[in-house]
């Protein structure tokens, strides 16, 4: 398969089954880091940065990444723009972006959490498929694409298409959706005790934790454990959990007014309103500040992007440590590319622009 080096790289971080009929979802997942690495022009591969990747010990085999989906009533909501009613939320005295004070920034989340508390969601039947676009920057110019997951773990597709293992890349058509189907492997991986979930095995783990962040986290930690990294602090090793999470397509709404109680209890976590998400959405965002590189390789701001009324998860913004440029067999550091004018080589956007449950693949909500 043709695929980016800092997708090779970064892949390390999920470890995937060695059966052929996972091929395409190994496929999806590729894309998924694909749109969240930074310029290919640029040695930024978790290697060159030095992250340590960690395996995870519980898979969520999901075609993307990202955020908790709203559902009310059965209905779907899909947050694809500005819509009435969503108005930038201002400070009353700089009319502007707001940084909220610690007791502020846990009021608002534990409203957040009281209301996402209230959203029934109804869970998708063994053949629909859950939808997804997301849109990632590249040095500020934005990618788009579109991921299919069928809820009972037998079927993905993509636009644009992600060539599999067999096939000819060089009459491979891009354009044209990719879909894959194969045989039921919950039970098979169950009994197996093998890491791997699909998307309604994982939702159902989900909605059996309690909505106290204290036993929520600890039973995360436990059945979907990142792997520790050596020098992490407690609170840098929630907020990375917490992320990881978010970039499941479907929450529970117990799963996820329990994630909002564990963003407030996170050392130096703050709520900024007042802002726009990574497309320009009126958002809410949680934020943590890291003035030193973390032993996960995380320096500077980091962000997770959320409606102002409904509080669903739009997307997030990471900021790496600077980038150390490694050296040749003569000893001098490899010549690289400058970024584009105006970026920042060190951050990583992504957006939730859609999503929904839907009958079929290539279908949209």
């Amino acid at each position: 398969m043709n695929e980016p080096a800092d997708a090779r790289a970064l892949r390390a971080d999920v470890p995937l089954p060695d059966s052929d009929h996972l091929a395409p979802q190994r496929a999806l997942l590729t894309e998924a880091f694909r749109q969240e690495a930074v310029a290919r022009n640029r040695p930024t591969t978790a290697a060159v940065r030095g992250i340590p990747l960690p395996r995870r010990k519980f898979v969520l085999l999901t075609a993307a990444a990202a955020t908790g989906l709203v559902v009310t009533g059965g209905a779907v909501v899909s947050l694809t723009h500005d819509t009435p009613g969503t108005a930038t939320a201002t400070s009353p005295a700089s009319g502007g972006r707001q940084l909220l004070s610690a007791q502020a920034s846990a009021d608002t989340l534990e409203l957040a959490a009281a209301t996402v508390e209230k959203i029934g969601a109804t869970e998708p039947g063994p053949k629909q498929w859950v939808y997804e676009k997301t849109t990632s920057f590249d040095q500020g110019t934005p990618r788009s694409a579109e991921q299919w997951t069928r809820w009972d773990g037998t079927g993905s597709a993509s636009l644009p298409g992600v060539p599999g293992d067999s096939d000819d890349t060089s009459t491979f058509d891009p354009n044209k959706l990719k879909v894959w189907y194969g045989p039921n492997q919950e039970e098979k991986w169950k009994e197996a005790g093998a890491d791997d979930r699909s998307q309604r095995q994982f939702y159902r783990f989900l909605a059996t934790l309690p909505s106290d962040p204290d036993r929520m986290m600890a039973a995360i930690r436990k059945e979907h454990a990142l792997g520790d990294i050596e020098g992490e602090t407690a609170a840098q090793r929630d907020w990375r959990e917490v992320d990881v999470l978010y970039r499941s397509v479907l929450i529970p709404p117990n799963a996820q007014a329990g994630l909002f109680r564990a963003l407030a209890k996170i050392p130096g976590a703050r709520v900024e309103k007042g802002i726009k998400d990574p497309i320009g959405r009126a958002a809410i965002g949680v934020t943590v500040t890291y003035a030193q590189r973390t032993a996960s390789g995380w320096q500077g701001k980091q962000e997770l992007f959320f409606d102002p009324k409904t509080y669903a998860y739009l997307g997030e913004t990471r900021h790496a440590a600077p980038v150390v440029i490694p050296k040749g067999a003569d000893g001098k550091p490899y010549a690289v590319a400058s970024p584009a004018p105006g970026t920042d080589p060190d951050e990583m956007t992504t957006a939730r622009a859609a999503w929904g449950v839907v009958n079929k693949p290539g279908e949209r909500p």
